[in-house]
């Protein structure tokens, strides 16, 4: 067993027995349905909650906010006060000011505990990629990897996590500010999905198309293009498969999935997981977000 603890921020998007089961401290986001109070994800509404509020209020968009400096520096206070070490990884910095709010409780740790060994990472992803990413450092953990070591390879690794998905609807993300509102209207009246890859922390048009299903054949096409391109064996990556609402549509995505890899020669026994996002997220993509992350994995010798 390595000698740190691995915290990640609620974008992480990792099923609560893995977070048991793997040691992994989670500080989490809040969210608000329109009006009213800021929900704790997962202890004041699940995501499976805030889905079914989604669907059955269109039209209504839902907000989120970042944990507070607080909700960082009692969490490292208590790493620093047991003497530990501790790796923190936050979601991108372009979506979000966890990563500087992490940092900022950092400095003001510092201030009583100046030779505290916590690192707060900017993961430059989020979501199903993000929990690949804070995995990997489980991993590490786990088969031993010092926490200098541990910090250098995730820094390694990070370059190489993707994203590749597609949406019901692009208002959410129009409505959120992630793509110009023009855009968002104009994709909206013409029935045009888009197919986006997230990479270098960034969001980036993939192509558009009408339908699901094209929109979901373009996504698979652009997930191949990049690990043709990266990887010569199934060994050398971790790869997951992220949705919303509609599960039963994750499963069918994951055996087209599963074909791809076989067909690239990439496929093994290994299972592909399907992993809930949550609701951090769902407040940019709406309820019917499906798509593919990819990592390199970290160096484990």
């Amino acid at each position: 067993m390595g000698n740190f603890r691995v915290i990640t921020d609620g974008s992480g998007d990792i099923a609560p027995e893995v977070i048991k089961a793997r040691g992994i401290e989670v500080i989490n986001f809040f969210v608000l349905l329109g009006s009213g109070d800021y929900l704790q994800q997962n202890v004041d509404i699940t995501n499976a909650e805030f889905y079914e509020w989604m669907v059955k209020h269109p039209g209504v968009y839902p907000s989120s906010s970042t944990p507070s400096t607080q909700d960082y520096l009692r969490v490292f206070t208590e790493v620093a006060k047991a003497g530990d070490k501790a790796i923190v990884m936050c979601i991108t910095e372009k979506f979000s000011n966890s990563y500087q709010t992490a940092k900022i409780a950092l400095d003001l740790l510092r201030e009583d505990y100046p030779d505290a060994e916590i690192t707060v990472i900017n993961t430059m992803v989020n979501t199903v990629l993000q929990g690949l990413m804070v995995l990997e450092a489980c991993n590490m953990r786990d088969a031993g990897v010092g926490y200098e070591e541990a910090v250098e390879r995730l820094y390694e690794i990070r370059p190489t996590g993707r994203i590749f998905f597609t949406i019901g609807s692009i208002d959410y993300l129009a409505h959120g500010g992630r793509i110009g509102k023009l855009a968002g209207k104009v994709s909206s009246a013409l029935g045009i999905r888009p197919v986006i890859t997230l990479k270098e922390g960034e969001i980036f048009l993939g192509g558009v198309a009408r339908g699901r299903a094209k929109t979901l054949d373009k996504t698979l096409r652009n997930a191949e293009e990049y690990l043709r391109e990266t990887f010569t064996s199934r060994s050398q990556f971790s790869i997951c498969i992220g949705y919303g609402y509609a599960y039963d549509e994750a499963v069918e995505f994951r055996e087209r999935l599963k074909a791809m890899l076989d067909d690239l020669g990439l496929g093994s026994d290994e299972e592909i997981e399907i992993t809930h996002i949550s609701s951090v997220i769902a407040v940019h993509t709406g309820p019917y977000p499906l798509g593919i992350g990819i990592i390199a994995k970290a160096r484990l010798d």
